[in-house]
């Protein structure tokens, strides 16, 4: 019998994953055909696909293959989104990436959290709680976003990669507040500075380590007996780094992205593949990162609580109107007008304002809290949704067009 209900189960995933694809193709066509980003068209497909309505799809928030997908889905993501940076870009504009990913997470959560307690009515602490949840950018999102809608680099670079590293700020908020929320200790700025600094130093440590290595073995001249195998390389790479950087306590998703940052840029430090290797590698990597876009955008759909979301509807609304239009440009703006090394634009400092969705971390966040019983759980999850669907659905269609009327395309800059 166990035998048959394993067979049973493997059939039931193998029958599940067979609809994501099928689903995310059709999803990724209509994206195509109305130039918008794939992400909102998969986050769609998912709310239709979802036990809410069709029940095509039904994966536990909280089960094995839910956790797998999601993490091992960011964390290519997150990969492919380093490939694509530039050293002499990030060199630019190193400092306000850095003081977005802290000062300005603070921000956001207690604006945020201001509003929430105002507009919501619960107790400061769990309004907080709900501001730190969801400070924090989503790379998962932005990533794609920014691989469709060619904006000017340094702009781009910037979002993309402040989205990566404040993921672990976005976390520490959060069960810094938890743990004083049930009562299991006092907030630490000195406590959670050092274990800012101890996620964030060994996460790029790592990553750092495993990007040199892995351009060794497939782009060094003499060392190079992998570059054949680069694509399964980065595969074991994206899994080593992550892993690797999660037994140290560290964060696994900055330990990525510094990986890809490191292997994208590899031949600032003297490796260089084959043509045709480097194309065969680049393939892979679009086709990988698109199925993981699929998985993760379809699922995150048909995972939204409509029941939920409906008892908070207007007061979460309220509330995601605040964080979209107050807090997150404050932050912006108080985090990039100090940085007189990189002199931003006003057109540049307003894009960044409007380009910061929220998606898969913070929502992951929100989920924990809940299985873990937290005070308001239930109301941050509600809201956090809201948030997701809200900045998805309306930031990221909007990307190109204000773009372009901030005159920010690639293609509106002079040759």
């Amino acid at each position: 019998m166990e035998s048959n209900a394993a067979i049973e189960l493997s059939k039931h995933i193998l029958i599940t994953f067979g609809t994501l694809l099928a689903v995310g193709s059709f999803a990724g066509l209509i994206a195509s055909k109305f130039k918008v980003p794939d992400v909102v068209v998969f986050l769609l497909a998912g709310l239709l696909v979802g036990p809410s309505m069709l029940g095509w799809v039904d994966i536990k928030a909280d089960s094995a293959i839910n956790q797998l997908i999601l993490i091992f889905g960011s964390c290519y993501i997150l990969f492919d989104g380093g490939a694509s940076l530039r050293l002499k870009v990030l060199k630019e504009v190193w400092i306000s990436i850095v003081v977005l990913a802290t000062v300005g997470v603070l921000i956001s959560a207690a604006i945020t959290g201001v509003a929430a307690y105002a507009i919501l009515g619960v107790p400061l602490i769990v309004a907080l709680l709900l501001g730190s949840a969801i400070a924090s950018t989503d790379p998962a999102t932005l990533v794609p976003v920014f691989k469709q809608v060619r904006i000017k680099d340094r702009v781009a670079q910037t979002v993309m990669s402040e989205s990566a590293f404040n993921d672990a700020m976005g976390a520490i908020v959060t069960f810094t507040v938890l743990g004083i929320a049930m009562g299991q200790g006092t907030f630490s700025a000195g406590d959670a500075l050092l274990d800012l600094l101890k996620q964030s130093g060994l996460g790029i440590v790592t990553g750092g380590v495993l990007g040199y290595l892995a351009a060794l073995l497939i782009g060094h001249e003499k060392y190079d007996f992998l570059a054949e195998y680069s694509p399964v390389v980065t595969l074991m790479a994206v899994i080593g780094a992550y892993m690797g950087a999660d037994g140290m306590h560290s964060s696994g998703f900055m330990a990525v992205f510094v990986f890809g940052i490191v292997l994208g840029n590899k031949d600032a430090f003297g490796f260089k593949m084959e043509e045709r290797e480097q194309e065969k590698m680049e393939e892979y990597v679009l086709t990988t990162a698109l199925i993981m876009r699929m998985f993760i955008f379809i699922l995150l759909g048909s995972q939204v609580n409509f029941a939920l979301m409906g008892k908070y509807l207007l007061p979460g609304l309220a509330v995601v109107a605040i964080f979209m239009l107050v807090a997150r440009p404050v932050s912006v703006f108080v985090c990039t007008l100090p940085d007189r090394r990189t002199k931003w634009s006003l057109k540049e400092m307003l894009f960044m304002c409007w380009t910061r969705e929220t998606g898969v971390i913070p929502g992951a966040l929100a989920g924990m809290l809940v299985g873990m019983k937290a005070p308001g759980a239930d109301i941050i999850a509600s809201v956090t949704f809201i948030a997701i669907l809200t900045t998805i659905l309306i930031q990221a269609t909007t990307t190109k067009w204000l773009a372009g009327k901030l005159g920010l395309l690639l293609e509106d800059q002079p040759a």
